[in-house]
């Protein structure tokens, strides 16, 4: 299936399906000599991982690493990494009355009109499972960006009506959570929500708000390359993604443009900053120094079990309850694949960055071009 490869020159390549043997993903132009270990990818994955609260799916997975290739030692050997996880607890006989029917707000319909066939096996590729490559390549980024002091950190800004105060936010509350929220106050209201909806055999949808600190300047690639326009198509291949916003995002629409614009000054140490940051930390298509700030819309997980009208594939208009085990919440578990494909974003763009001025060139390749016996021994 085409479609599946992510990334110029830091790229992973995801592959599996959710009743499959396994998922995983091949991480292509790691740099050598970086530490890495599947201790280290499995913290990114524990986060996403099924079953530990009433408000993510029952389906019991370890979601267990094993990287298969590209490391030595612990260290990166340069060469592609590939990791695989093996998936241990499908239940695949939830999902076969779903080969003849449509489930609504699913992929089933565009996927048999795609390919007239596809894997009904708990949505098989379109599953949210496919996630986990996208962690685990995330992990390995989030490894390169902490040894750059680049830190991405997102968490959920709101679910149904309920929003975070950020004056109760504490970045430590987001593990605590079992909503990923940093205001614990607003995650016991949205908990309460939820309860309602689980009751009502209904789900809810929310808002991931994501923070890149520590970005340097210059980074993004006019014109098709730009970092918010490969941010918003990151974000928006997470299957349940329907709409980004950066800054202000849409709310910029309702100010004017001396509202809206970001006033630039120098701080005492002759660094440019800015006094607003409604830019999100992008300007034209490149950063600017600021914080990076963008919002993912989720959905309403599809799966619910109310009964609800569709067709099946004889032309038939029917209604179904939906069975299996399913999410009543998407957001929470989300979280962590937002910052994953904004990190494996983020370390592309910081690549394609270093050959875009002949400084940075002449710097990396200086010391390699000159000898000091040149004169002496024609080197």
């Amino acid at each position: 299936m085409s479609g599946s490869v992510y990334g110029n020159l830091f790229k992973i390549a995801t592959w599996g399906e959710s009743h499959g043997k396994g998922i995983g993903v091949v991480v292509d132009g790691c740099p050598a000599g970086l530490t890495l270990t599947e201790e280290m990818i499995q913290v990114y994955l524990n986060r996403r991982r099924p079953g530990q609260s009433k408000y993510a799916t029952p389906r019991r997975e370890s979601d267990t690493v094993e990287i298969l290739s590209g490391i030595f030692e612990q260290k990166t050997t340069g060469t592609p990494i590939s990791m695989v996880v093996m998936n241990t607890n499908q239940q695949s006989a939830d999902y076969s009355d779903i080969s003849t029917y449509y489930r609504p707000g699913h992929a089933d319909y565009t996927y048999d009109e795609k390919y007239g066939f596809r894997d009904y096996r708990g949505g098989g590729r379109s599953s949210g499972r496919e996630t986990i490559g996208r962690v685990a390549g995330g992990a390995v980024a989030m490894a390169i960006l902490q040894q750059l002091g680049i830190h991405v950190c997102a968490y959920t800004k709101s679910i149904g009506d309920i929003s975070i105060d950020y004056k109760n936010c504490n970045k430590e509350n987001i593990l605590l959570s079992p909503l990923a929220m940093p205001d614990l106050q607003a995650s016991k209201a949205a908990q309460a929500l939820l309860d309602d909806k689980i009751k009502e055999l209904d789900s809810v949808g929310g808002i991931i708000e994501c923070i890149v600190s520590g970005m340097p300047t210059g980074i993004g690639e006019p014109v098709f390359e730009k970092l918010d326009a490969n941010l918003a198509k990151a974000i928006l291949s997470i299957g349940a993604v329907k709409g980004i916003e950066f800054g202000s995002g849409f709310q910029a629409a309702k100010m004017t443009g001396y509202q809206n614009n970001d006033k630039f000054q120098y701080n005492g140490c002759e660094k440019v900053t800015k006094l607003t940051n409604h830019a999100g930390g992008i300007l034209g298509g490149i950063s600017d120094g600021s914080e990076i700030i963008l919002r993912a819309s989720i959905k309403p997980t599809a799966s619910i079990a109310q009964t609800q009208d569709t067709i099946n594939k004889s032309g038939e208009n029917i209604k179904v309850n939906i069975k299996g085990r399913h999410d009543p919440i998407i957001v929470p578990r989300a979280v962590v694949v937002v910052e994953a494909m904004t990190a494996v974003t983020i370390v592309d763009l910081l690549f394609m960055s270093m050959c875009c001025k002949m400084d940075n060139i002449i710097k990396f390749f200086q010391p390699i071009a000159s000898c000091p016996h040149d004169k002496d021994m024609n080197c």
